[in-house]
């Protein structure tokens, strides 16, 4: 069953402070680059961002943080490089749950896991397990995740569930098997790096959120940066479908 409905079905809650982020982490290999480093020099420090990012969202009472951390389509880079992401994978795992789980913080990890390899696929589970009774703050990593591929395994489950119905299906059939099931849409998303896209994130799920695009490469996005995504959300006019007047009570003349 869905703990969350969506946005064009139900009117969520409206407040100042968004309860759910989803970021594009985007610009570690151009931040590197640009130091005349590896590659993988940025992607290590895009990892000491996301120890940030978890701070700010702790201390300014976000229930839910989403990372884009490794879609389906990055398989396409170079060996070596995907080869020390999912290296970089298992050391965050193995040194970053224990913080996590003392600032409780509880983390998932959705996407297609099957194709990692079994010791991180173990890492995954034994950090989630550890993590499980947590409500400080929803850490959510989307790894080997695709919003298509989301989409299409939440139908196949559907199918799976409700053969009777098909053909029938309504929006709040499918909730359920969504990967974020589990937490409320993103009231903002921010890219980092420049790019104005979405890149197959979460597509489900963005149907409402306000979009926050800056130059900034991740790993120069510090708690200020953070703090001017939020300030711009703030100063959005989140109506649903509505009119600005029925925002404010107000009626037509």
């Amino acid at each position: 069953m869905a703990l969350f409905s969506s946005s064009t079905r139900h009117i969520p809650p409206s407040a100042q402070m968004p309860a759910h982020v989803a970021v594009i982490m985007d610009g570690n290999g151009r931040w590197a680059k640009k130091r005349f480093l590896p590659r993988v020099a940025g992607h290590a420090k895009g990892v000491e961002l996301v120890r940030e990012m978890v701070r700010a969202c702790l201390e300014r009472k976000i229930r839910y943080l989403t990372l884009f951390a490794f879609s389906s389509e990055n398989w396409r880079r170079p060996q070596d490089e995907v080869t020390l992401l999912m290296q970089l994978f298992v050391k965050a795992l193995e040194q970053e749950v224990t913080k996590l789980d003392r600032n409780g913080v509880r983390l998932r990890v959705v996407g297609d896991l099957s194709r990692f390899e079994p010791r991180l696929q173990a890492l995954i589970r034994d950090a989630e397990a550890r993590t499980e009774t947590n409500t400080a703050l929803e850490l959510t990593i989307a790894a080997n995740y695709g919003g298509r591929w989301d989409i299409m395994q939440a139908v196949n489950q559907l199918a799976q569930a409700m053969p009777d119905k098909q053909g029938n299906w309504e929006e709040g059939d499918i909730e359920p098997y969504l990967s974020m099931h589990f937490a409320p849409e993103p009231d903002l998303f921010i890219r980092t790096g420049g790019e104005e896209r979405i890149s197959n994130f979460l597509l489900w799920q963005l149907a409402y959120s306000e979009f926050y695009f800056t130059p900034t490469l991740w790993p120069d996005f510090d708690t200020a940066e953070f703090d001017k995504a939020i300030a711009s959300f703030q100063q959005r006019e989140r109506r649903f479908g509505r009119t600005s007047e029925q925002l404010t009570g107000q009626t037509d003349a």
